[in-house]
């Protein structure tokens, strides 16, 4: 079964074309600047070739049509015809309290999907319009939409997701932790056990997605026991441009002192703070950082620092509320890249079992483990495939249809 998984941004598409069951990728590409003048489309073939393309998108139904040209397209294209498609899947980042799981797209779920749009502004649109951009190119193909928040919402206690605010606020409102990541959290927990040999049941794991977005997840039996992102994907861990948890009385002040609204003030902290903040503008980017950092810019010095002290905490708050500790889990731009960061993050946490490998824990390497072999906690770096999740699970529903 030839499956398509869309992952739409509010200005980017991304694209991968899986033969399933087996999970080979058989072609995939960007479309990024939609609606932004200087469009450009990145392929690459089955041969793992790359071809790029200036073109002009004015909207995702575009983008949808570029990738369908360069699907078929006699000399690098890997189909005959967009009918060939089976089936596409969707990431759609918020669900709400409504959605713990995948599911086949109807016109009452795109009507949920925007009627949470207030709690994923950002990404809840751009994803809507990939689904109705394929609907408009192709018809009747059954679609699946696979929700970033799907893994915490459905299973996570009222202990770890209910905030301490007046109740019928809260639930007027929708408002409680969520969670992000979880697409990749799912993926990689599950992993860990296959690497470890063992069933997810018993298994006390905690996940750390490092990437321009962060957060850590605790993993117990196989489910999500808590997450450090929130109602929104601003709280928790310092990141790339947002803050991650902070006083909340800081909103009040800075609209008070600095003449902001309170949205303002929130945009500020989703898209200036973060390593971006704290180093006065220099740069979001944990590279860029690591080599001010190397140069003896103590700014960068302390973004990341601070980026790795706050990753450390979760890791020692999640195995107390798990009772425990079996694995530590490094995945994303960061986690799989950076050994150096891990090594702050997990270089000295032997007093709770973590020990790592002096030599394994320098090289740059993926899917494995650099753990010591006396280590009572394996750590493990693993790389993450979100896209391959939700072609599987577009298959299982699909199938089931």
């Amino acid at each position: 079964m030839l499956i398509l998984v869309i992952n739409a941004g509010s200005s980017s598409l991304k694209y991968q074309l899986f033969d399933m069951p087996e999970g080979v990728v058989l072609s995939k590409g960007l479309c990024e600047r939609i609606g932004i003048p200087g469009g450009r489309n990145v392929h690459t073939d089955r041969y793992g070739a790359k071809h790029e393309f200036q073109v002009e998108m004015a909207s995702h139904t575009d983008a949808i049509k570029i990738l369908t040209e360069r699907l078929t397209d006699p000399e690098f294209g890997v189909i005959s015809s967009m009918k060939d498609i089976d089936a596409v899947g969707h990431r759609v980042l918020h669900g709400g309290p409504g959605f713990t799981e995948s599911c086949l797209v109807t016109p009452e779920v795109k009507k949920a999907i925007r009627e949470v749009i207030p709690l994923g502004p950002l990404h809840n649109p751009a994803n809507l319009m990939g689904i109705e951009a394929c609907e408009a190119v192709m018809g009747s193909v059954p679609q699946v939409v696979v929700f970033d928040t799907a893994f915490g919402t459905a299973t996570m206690p009222p202990k770890a997701y209910t905030y301490a605010i007046p109740k019928e606020l809260a639930e007027k409102h929708h408002i409680r932790r969520y969670g992000f990541h979880g697409t990749s959290h799912r993926f990689v927990s599950a992993r860990a056990a296959e690497m470890l040999g063992r069933p997810a049941e018993g298994l006390r794991i905690v996940t750390c997605h490092l990437g321009n977005g962060s957060s850590c997840s605790a993993v117990k039996d196989g489910k999500c026991v808590d997450t450090s992102m929130g109602l929104t994907p601003l709280e928790g861990l310092v990141m790339g441009t947002r803050s991650g948890s902070l006083d909340p009385a800081i909103i009040g002040f800075l609209a008070e002192h600095e003449g902001m609204t309170a949205a303002e003030v929130v945009t500020m902290l989703n898209k200036k703070s973060g390593l971006l903040g704290i180093t006065g503008g220099l740069s979001s980017d944990c590279r860029d950082l690591m080599a001010a950092r190397a140069d003896g810019n103590p700014d960068a010095a302390l973004a990341i620092d601070m980026l790795a002290y706050s990753v450390k905490k979760y890791i020692g708050a999640f195995a107390a509320a798990m009772g425990g500790l079996d694995a530590v889990v490094f995945t994303g731009g960061i986690g799989e890249n950076n050994e150096v960061i891990r090594n702050l993050i997990a270089g000295d946490l032997e007093f709770m079992g973590v020990k790592l490998d002096p030599v394994k824990k320098l090289k740059h390497e993926k899917n494995c483990d650099i753990a010591a072999a006396d280590s009572p906690v394996r750590v493990l770096v693993i790389e993450t495939n979100e896209e391959l999740v939700i072609a599987r699970d577009t298959l299982a529903l699909v199938g089931l249809a």
